[in-house]
């Protein structure tokens, strides 16, 4: 039984990952390629046709003045482009001959492939987008999906503090005694499919509007205001992500709480539907948003940080992949934690008020109050010990995990808001590397 909803299961996570990567990555990224390959094309021919325009004009005896001459049919002024590039190093040679026959269409060509892209092209692309997205999708959903035994023993803990009080391992023996060892699995697939939305939106939402607000405020002052970036961005990017989230956990806690309330999602999601109404489904919106929000925030401000101390003794660009990994799997412990110790009592909330529903005439505002009354802090902090366990984990191996399918799919381009002046020529610009 466990066996076979385990594989069903897998197959339908390898099925939906498969198409939405073809998707939401393959598919754009093939249209970018064609139409950069279209431009470059197009970029191509008008620089041969400015060269054949000043072949025909200068003198075949004398070449002074070519580059210039091509510049000029370019549109570009030969005196911003010197200005834009330092002078030589000494051992190079002269300047002058970067002006000669054939080196002319070269000197241009590096000079402009060396202009920070990040400069030239604000914005994300949607194929851009995409990927943070599936990479978010495919690390959330998998990481819960293997904690599941663990989120299953701590909500129960939270449900029942007086029943399941001998711990974590206790708690999973418990479990399996009285209810068998499928039940570690109860709200498997809720979970998988509530996560892979969710964590779409968590990471995708947080680079996009990362990088929208660094492009809204410009990198000196986002440089300056950059936790305020960062809480503003995650909070925005898991907002969202909760909207979509909200029913799929509402569904996997009334499983949990009562094994014999339907036996799948689906049917658990239409009976809440039927009997409930969609207040039902979204009655945990708001401890949902209470816990999550702040969650997400503590994790990616934690997490920045955490990184920034890292690169100051890590050599980011000859790290090895191996090395990444690590400063990615322990950046991610410390802020898994940290969010977790922040976001225990609305995770305890949402446990307690989506484990039935509430009385006739009675708001949600008015439920989370009564719960909160009810528990004070030291039972808001109940099954804190499970949390850490699952969430510290979980967050580590999550951005271990992005980080791999990130450089895998190319999605390196991500805003790292801090500041750093370079000299560029004539120029001293504060830049966002």
């Amino acid at each position: 039984m466990i066996i076979t909803r385990f594989i069903s299961l897998t197959n339908f996570a390898v099925a939906s990952s498969a198409l939405g990567f073809q998707v939401f990555v393959l598919y754009p990224w093939h249209i970018q390629l064609d139409h950069s390959f279209e431009e470059l094309k197009k970029e191509h021919l008008r620089v041969l046709e400015a060269v054949r325009e000043v072949a025909k004009e200068v003198d075949p005896d004398s070449r002074k003045g070519v580059a210039d001459s091509i510049l000029g049919r370019l549109g570009i002024s030969a005196f911003s482009v010197r200005s834009l590039f330092p002078p030589p190093k000494p051992t190079s040679p002269a300047i002058s001959s970067a002006f000669d026959n054939n080196v002319a269409v070269e000197y241009v060509a590096n000079s402009v492939a060396s202009v920070s892209p990040v400069l030239a092209t604000p914005g994300m692309k949607l194929s851009e987008i995409a990927r943070y997205a599936f990479s978010g999708a495919i690390c959330c959903s998998f990481t819960h999906a293997i904690l599941t035994p663990v989120d299953v023993v701590k909500t129960r803990v939270q449900l029942e503090p007086a029943k399941y009080n001998r711990g974590l391992a206790g708690g999973v023996r418990q479990v399996v005694a009285h209810d068998g060892a499928a039940a570690l699995l109860t709200g498997l697939g809720p979970t998988v499919t509530g996560y892979f939305l969710q964590g779409a939106f968590k990471f995708g939402g947080y680079e996009f509007f990362k990088r929208r607000t660094n492009d809204w405020l410009g990198p000196e002052k986002a440089a300056e205001n950059r936790n305020a970036v960062y809480l503003a961005s995650s909070a925005a990017a898991e907002f969202l992500g909760d909207i979509l989230l909200c029913p799929f956990e509402a569904a996997r806690i009334r499983l949990v709480s009562q094994p014999s309330f339907a036996p799948g999602m689906l049917t658990a999601l239409g009976k809440m539907a039927r009997h409930e109404g969609m207040a039902g489904l979204y009655s945990g919106f708001m401890p949902i948003v209470l816990k999550q929000v702040p969650y997400t925030m503590a994790t990616f401000v934690v997490y920045e940080k955490a990184i920034e101390v890292a690169y100051n003794w890590v050599d980011k660009g000859t790290a090895s992949n191996m090395t990444l990994s690590g400063v990615n799997l322990v950046c991610g412990l410390i802020a898994g934690m940290a969010a977790a110790v922040v976001s225990q009592p609305a995770d305890t909330v949402l446990s307690k008020i989506n484990k039935e529903k509430g009385l006739p005439g009675e708001g949600t505002a008015r439920r989370i109050f009564k719960i909160i009354t009810q528990l004070g802090l030291r039972g808001s902090y109940t099954g804190i010990g499970p949390r850490l366990v699952m969430v510290g984990g979980m967050t580590a191996v999550q951005f271990g995990i992005y980080g791999h399918i990130q450089r895998a799919l190319g999605a390196t381009g991500s805003v790292e808001v801090k500041e750093e002046v370079i000299e560029v020529g004539n120029l001293m610009e504060t830049a966002e590397c």
